[in-house]
C-alpha cells in the first residue's frame, strides 16, 4: 500500500461525515463507526509489527457465524492503538472510486465493519505491545482482514494487517426474515445471498411439516452506491449489499406449522441450500384464539464480542434480542417500529442486524416501520430535513425487509393478524390532512370490522401522541409538531384502542387521553365502553436512553427510563392485555387490561357518536 496525501475532496467528505456524527450524537443515535476518520489514514509500518487471525477458513460445518482469534504485536504500543476488521479483505485504494480525474483517491475509502482497541482485553498491552482479541464474524459475502492502527480513531496510521479470512462459501443464502404478506394467509420470506440472477435461480422449498414440500420462486433485488443520497452511505460507509431475495408463500392453512428452506439452483445444476426453519401460519382474521404480539422501537444492533461499543450506544439491544428469543414460543409476530439498525450510512451494519435477529425473524413475522435513522436526509422528500439516515434515505430498509405496502418507498401499510388490525404509519413522510398518508390512515382505521377484529392498534415511529421526553419539552411541546392535532380526531372517531411509538428511548403510558385531558383515569383495567386512546411510547429497545421532564403532566400515568418492550396478548374478542417487560430479565414492569364486548365498541362516546334520525 502507498501513502497518498489527503485531498481537499477527502477532507470535505470527512468533515460532512463528522457533522452527521455530531448531529446524531446530539440525538442519542451516533453510529460508533462514524468516529473513525478513515479518510485520514496513512501507512506507518513498524518493523516487527504483525497481525494474525485464525482460523483462516470459516463455516466448515455450515455455520453462518464464527469466532476468530486475532493476535497482534506493535513494538511501539499506545493506548490509542486499535484493530479494524475490513471486508472486503482488499481494503486499499484499489476499491476507491475517484472523486474526479484531477483528484487522487484517499489511501482508504471504506470504513471497517467493526473495531476494538488493542488493549481491550490486554491490560499490559501498553508495556508489552502484545495482545489478542476474540471477534465474531458473520458471513457477509466477502473475505475479511484485520488491521492494526496507531494514532487513535481520529488520525489512523496503518501499522500492519493480516492475511484474508473467509467463509467456505461467502455467497451462501443467509438470515431469512419472515413478514406478513398482503393477504392474511400469505407469508413472505426475504433473505440475502451473493448470487445474482445471472448465476443462480433463488427459490424456497416449503410445506406443512411432515407433508409433501413445494417449490416457490423468489424475486431478486439489490441497490447500488448511486442510489444512496449522501455520505457516509455513498462514501466511507458504502458496502455492496449483495442480493436480496423475496418469495411469497401463499394459501396457507390457518395455524398449521410449516417448514421452509431457501436455496439457489446454480446454472451448473447444483443447489446451494440455507438452513431449514419453521413457522406457524397466521390465524384467520377474526379467529377467536390466543394471539401474542411484541412491539418495540429503536433497538439497533450490538456486538456480542464487545466491539464497536461507545458511550453505552446500544447496551440494551442484545438483552432485548435475547429476551425475545427466550420467549419465542409465546410470540406470534413482532413489530419493530423504526430506528431499526442505526446503521446511519454504514451499510455493513444491515447484515449485522439481520444476523442478530435471525433466530426471531426466521420463525415469526418481523414487521418493521420507518424511522428517522432509516429515512431522513435533506432534499430527499423526507418530512424532516435532517441528516439522521447517514445518506441512506430509506433505500436499505425498503430492500432488506418486506412490508405489505402498496408502495414500499412510502412504507406505510396495514396488516391483520387474527383479532388485531394494525395501522402502521410513516412519520418520516407527511401525515397531515390532505396528504396521501392521511387518507391511508383514515381508510385503515375506518375499514376494519370491529365485530371480528375488535383490537385496533396504531403504530408509528415518532411520537404523534404524547411524551414527556426532555427533547420535546426543550421545544415547548410534548409531541412531534402537528402530530396529534392532525390525527386525534381520527383516533377518537374510530376508537383506536392503543397508539404506540418509538423515537423516545424509554417507556411511557398515558391515561385514555383526548385533547390533553384524561377522559378516564389511568388504571390497570379499562372495562366497558371506549373512552379515548391510550398512548404508549416503547422506544427502549436498545439505543441510549432518553431523559424525562421533572414536572409530570396529568396524562402521564407510568414512565420508565429503561430498556424494554411491549407484549400484547389477545385472549379473545373481549379481553386484551398489554405488558411492558424489562429487557434485562423479562420481568413485567407495567400492565393493563382492556375488557370490552362488541356493544361497548359500538357505544357512543366523546366525539365519536354517529349521526342518528328520529324517523321510524
Amino acid at each position: 500500500m502507498l501513502s497518498l496525501p489527503r485531498t481537499a475532496a477527502a477532507v470535505t467528505v470527512y468533515a460532512l461525515v463528522a457533522l452527521i456524527a455530531g448531529a446524531a450524537a446530539a440525538g442519542g443515535g451516533e453510529q460508533p463507526l462514524s468516529r473513525i476518520a478513515i479518510h485520514r489514514a496513512t501507512v506507518a509500518p513498524q518493523p516487527g509489527a504483525f497481525v494474525d487471525a485464525s482460523p483462516a477458513l470459516l463455516g466448515r460445518e455450515g455455520e453462518d457465524r464464527e469466532w476468530v482469534t486475532v493476535t497482534y504485536s506493535n513494538p511501539r504500543p499506545s493506548k490509542d492503538d486499535w484493530i479494524g476488521v475490513f471486508s472486503p479483505a482488499n481494503f486499499n485504494d484499489s476499491i476507491c472510486p475517484p472523486e474526479n480525474e484531477w483528484v487522487e483517491p484517499p489511501l482508504l475509502c471504506t470504513a471497517p465493519i467493526k473495531f476494538q482497541f488493542a488493549n481491550y482485553t490486554n491490560r499490559d498491552y501498553g508495556n508489552t505491545g502484545k495482545g489478542s482479541l476474540r471477534l465474531q464474524l458473520i458471513n457477509q459475502r466477502e473475505g475479511f482482514s484485520f488491521a492494526l492502527f496507531s494514532g487513535g480513531l481520529s488520525n489512523p496510521k496503518l501499522i500492519a494487517h493480516s492475511k484474508s479470512v473467509t467463509f467456505i462459501n461467502p455467497k451462501t443464502p443467509v438470515y431469512p426474515r419472515l413478514a406478513q404478506g398482503k393477504s392474511w394467509n400469505e407469508i413472505t420470506v426475504t433473505w440475502t445471498s451473493g448470487y445474482g440472477t445471472n448465476e443462480a435461480t433463488p427459490f424456497v422449498r416449503w410445506g406443512i411439516e411432515g407433508q409433501i414440500q413445494t417449490l416457490s420462486p423468489a424475486g431478486t433485488l439489490t441497490f447500488s452506491r448511486d442510489t444512496m443520497c449522501g455520505p457516509p452511505a455513498r462514501t466511507v460507509g458504502w458496502r455492496d449489499p449483495g442480493f436480496i431475495h423475496t418469495s411469497f408463500l401463499k394459501d396457507l392453512w390457518p395455524n398449521l406449522l410449516y417448514t421452509y428452506q431457501v436455496g439457489h439452483r446454480i446454472f451448473n445444476g447444483s443447489i446451494v441450500w440455507g438452513h431449514q426453519y419453521s413457522f406457524k401460519a397466521p390465524p384467520y382474521p377474526g379467529e377467536d384464539s390466543l394471539q401474542r404480539v411484541v412491539i418495540l422501537g429503536d433497538m439497533g444492533k450490538a456486538e456480542v464480542d464487545g466491539s464497536n461499543e461507545f458511550n453505552d450506544f446500544e447496551p440494551g439491544s442484545l438483552n432485548t434480542t435475547n429476551q425475545l428469543i427466550k420467549d419465542l414460543k409465546n410470540i406470534d409476530v413482532v413489530f419493530h417500529i423504526g430506528d431499526i439498525t442505526y446503521a446511519n450510512g454504514y451499510l455493513s451494519q444491515w447484515d449485522q442486524f439481520t444476523a442478530q435477529v435471525e433466530p426471531i425473524a426466521s420463525t415469526v413475522p418481523y414487521m418493521v416501520g420507518s424511522g428517522n435513522h432509516e429515512r431522513d436526509w435533506p432534499g430527499s422528500g423526507s418530512f424532516y430535513g435532517n441528516l439522521d439516515s447517514g445518506g441512506e434515505c430509506g433505500v436499505p430498509a425498503q430492500n432488506m425487509f418486506y412490508v405489505p405496502a402498496e408502495n414500499r418507498e412510502q412504507f406505510w401499510y396495514s396488516t391483520d393478524y387474527g383479532m388485531f388490525r394494525f395501522c402502521v404509519a410513516n412519520t418520516e413522510l407527511d401525515w397531515r390532512p390532505g396528504t396521501e398518508q392521511y387518507r391511508f390512515i383514515e381508510h385503515c382505521l375506518s375499514s376494519v370490522d370491529r365485530q371480528k377484529q375488535p383490537w385496533l392498534i396504531f403504530l408509528a415511529h415518532r411520537v404523534l401522541g404524547y411524551s414527556s421526553a426532555t427533547f420535546y419539552a426543550d421545544e415547548g411541546t410534548t409531541e412531534e409538531p402537528m402530530g396529534r392535532e392532525s390525527l386525534q380526531p381520527l383516533w377518537q372517531k374510530y376508537k383506536v384502542d392503543i397508539a404506540m411509538y418509538g423515537h423516545v428511548h424509554g417507556y411511557e403510558r398515558t391515561c385514555p387521553v383526548y385533547e390533553n385531558a384524561c377522559v378516564a383515569k389511568g388504571s390497570d383495567l379499562y372495562a366497558g365502553a371506549f373512552t379515548a386512546t391510550t398512548h404508549v411510547v416503547v422506544g427502549g429497545g436498545g439505543a441510549s436512553l432518553a431523559d424525562y421532564t421533572a414536572a409530570r403532566a396529568r396524562w402521564s400515568h407510568v414512565r420508565d427510563r429503561d430498556f424494554g418492550f411491549v407484549k400484547l396478548t389477545a385472549f379473545n374478542h373481549t379481553r386484551l392485555l398489554l405488558e411492558y417487560k424489562k429487557s434485562r430479565d423479562g420481568s413485567v414492569h407495567d400492565h393493563f387490561t382492556i375488557s370490552r364486548d362488541y356493544r361497548d365498541v359500538l357505544a357512543c362516546g366523546v366525539d365519536n357518536c354517529p349521526s342518528t334520525t328520529l324517523a321510524s
